[in-house]
Parts: C-alpha cells; sequence; structure tokens
C-alpha cells in the first residue's frame, strides 16, 4: 500500500512576510535604479539591479506558496506539490545569473570609461536600501533559516523535527535579502571611499564584486534546486540507515531502494526486500515508522522467488 505525500508545509506568517519584503525591495529597486543612472553611481545601479533579482526571486517565491498550497490535492500531482517551489528557485536561478553578467560587463565598461558621479545624491539613497534591506532581513528571519539545509543531517531522529528545517523556499527567499544587504553595504563603502578619498575606480570595481556575488549565488540556487528536480537522492546516510533499519530482521536483504525527494522536506522510498521466511509488509513498514516517509512502497520476495507481494 503507498500513501500520498501531504501538501508541502507552509507557514502563513511566512508567506505574509516575503509579500511585504517583495513590495519594500520593488520601491526601494525602482528608486536606486533611477538615481543610481541619474548620478552615474555604478555601485547604486547594481545595486538596484541586484534589488530587482530579489524582486523577481521573491515574487516568485510568493507564487510558489500560492500555486503549492492552491494544487496539493489536485490529482494532476501524483506526488503533491512540493517540488513547486524548487522550480521557482531554479527559474529564479537562471534570472539571477543572466543579471549578474549584464551587471558585470556594465561594470567593466564604467571602468574602462569613467564618468563623474553625484555623491551628494546617490550616498542617502544607498544607505536607504542598506535599511530597506536590514528591515527585510528582520521580516523574514527565523531562528531555524540559521541551520545550513545542505548538511547532512538527516539521520532519522531528525525526521521529528518541523517543516523549518525544510522550507527552501522561505531560505532561498531570506538568503536573496542577506546578499542584498552585503551588496548594499559594499556600494556605501565604495561611495564613501570616491567622495572622501577619491577612489572613483572602486565605485565600478564593486559593480563587478556585486554581479559576481550574484553569479555565484545563482550558481548555488540553480544546483540545489536541479537535483530536487532530477530526484538526486538527499541523503546517502538517511538511504544506508533505511537499508540498516530494514536488514535487522533477521534474513531480511533489500534488493533495491530509492528515496528521493518530494520537496518541502517530504521524502519517498520505494524498495524491495528479500527473505527466507518473508513477514507481513506492515511489519516492515513499522520498522521504517521513524523516519516519517510521506510515500512508502515496500515489495515482498522469498528468497530464490521472482515474484513477489507489493505493501
Amino acid at each position: 500500500m503507498a500513501t500520498h505525500a501531504p501538501a508541502p508545509p507552509s507557514s502563513a506568517r511566512r508567506e505574509r512576510g516575503v509579500l511585504a519584503v517583495t513590495a519594500l525591495t520593488a520601491v526601494m529597486m525602482v528608486v536606486e535604479i533611477v538615481v543610481g543612472y541619474a548620478t552615474r553611481s555604478m555601485a547604486l545601479l547594481a545595486d538596484g539591479w541586484h534589488m530587482a533579482t530579489h524582486v523577481g526571486a521573491l515574487g516568485l517565491a510568493s507564487v510558489a506558496y500560492a500555486v503549492a498550497r492552491r494544487y496539493a490535492s489536485h490529482r494532476a500531482f501524483t506526488f503533491g506539490t512540493g517540488k513547486v517551489p524548487a522550480l521557482a528557485g531554479y527559474t529564479s536561478a537562471v534570472g539571477l545569473g543572466l543579471v549578474a553578467v549584464v551587471m558585470i560587463v556594465e561594470s567593466a565598461t564604467r571602468l574602462l570609461h569613467p564618468g563623474a558621479i553625484d555623491f551628494a545624491r546617490s550616498l542617502p539613497v544607498a544607505i536607504a536600501g542598506l535599511v530597506v534591506n536590514l528591515a527585510s532581513v528582520f521580516l523574514l528571519h527565523d531562528d531555524h533559516d540559521d541551520h545550513d539545509d545542505h548538511d547532512d543531517h538527516d539521520h532519522h531522529h531528525d525526521h521529528d523535527h518541523d517543516d523549518h528545517h525544510h522550507d527552501h523556499n522561505h531560505r532561498a527567499a531570506f538568503m536573496h535579502v542577506v546578499a542584498d544587504t552585503l551588496t548594499s553595504a559594499l556600494a556605501i563603502g565604495a561611495l564613501l571611499a570616491g567622495r572622501f578619498l577619491g577612489w572613483t575606480w572602486l565605485d565600478a570595481v564593486t559593480g563587478v564584486v556585486g554581479g559576481l556575488v550574484i553569479l555565484r549565488w545563482g550558481f548555488g540556487l540553480c544546483r540545489s534546486a536541479a537535483f530536487e528536480l532530477l530526484d538526486v537522492n538527499p541523503s546517502t546516510r538517511l538511504h544506508e540507515e533505511i537499508r540498516g533499519a530494514l536488514e535487522s530482521a533477521g534474513d531480511v536483504r533489500v534488493s533495491d531502494l530509492r528515496v528521493w525527494s518530494l520537496g518541502g522536506g517530504a521524502r519517498s522510498c520505494v524498495v524491495t526486500v528479500t527473505s527466507a521466511a518473508p513477514r507481513a509488509a506492515g511489519d516492515y513498514r513499522q520498522r521504517l515508522a521513524s523516519f516519517a516517509l510521506a510515500h512508502l512502497t515496500i515489495e515482498v520476495r522469498r528468497s530464490g522467488d521472482d515474484g513477489g507481494a507489493a505493501g
């Protein structure tokens, strides 16, 4: 017997937070881009475009929450809508990469052909952008976001934890605003150095650095989202622990084991076990109860038999 995956975990508070930050970031983005062009500040312009990438990413995160919730029980989604956020993250990552390349090229052009920068107008806007980013970090901050989702914290005791460890959509949004905060700080530093030390070249260099930061972030996001979309085994440790839990039952041997992510922290497992004296499928299922698998299919075979029974 197979159980169906539940709807991906989604907090109404987190969803509201993402929407609020999207609106706040969009307003600041427009201001920075307009003032950046007007004052010829590449650092400010780069930060504005950097914000634009985050508006897109945050908007996708909001849409992903809504779609995942709306169609969570729709029959068209065989394993639920847990991978909708991963698809949004992958799309966001591609956009990040494209904007990063544009920023780097534009900054390099400004470095080769510098122009006058209106520091008096650009600095206050850059500082305002930093304040907005800090407010966004506060709105999206969650104590559980301090944990690294890529760490191998997958042993079965961790499966009793709540959904905070697995809300990759929220974590992606949070990391976007953190990256934006760092870029804003770089822009302010470059403008201050240009105004008081005469290092106007640092403004364009900051644009290049900002572009590289976005490119690196986009690559990491693209890779992690692609792994989930391609059903890459989320944890070799989890894989071995499931095998060990089943093979601890006498002469049981696991002949085939597939584990993959359904998104939103949910996992699916399909396993084939062989034994000289097969037990009821429910016995094997009970041995895996602590792993909290959202979807579990067990095929039981007698040693030497070609056939079997799924449970």
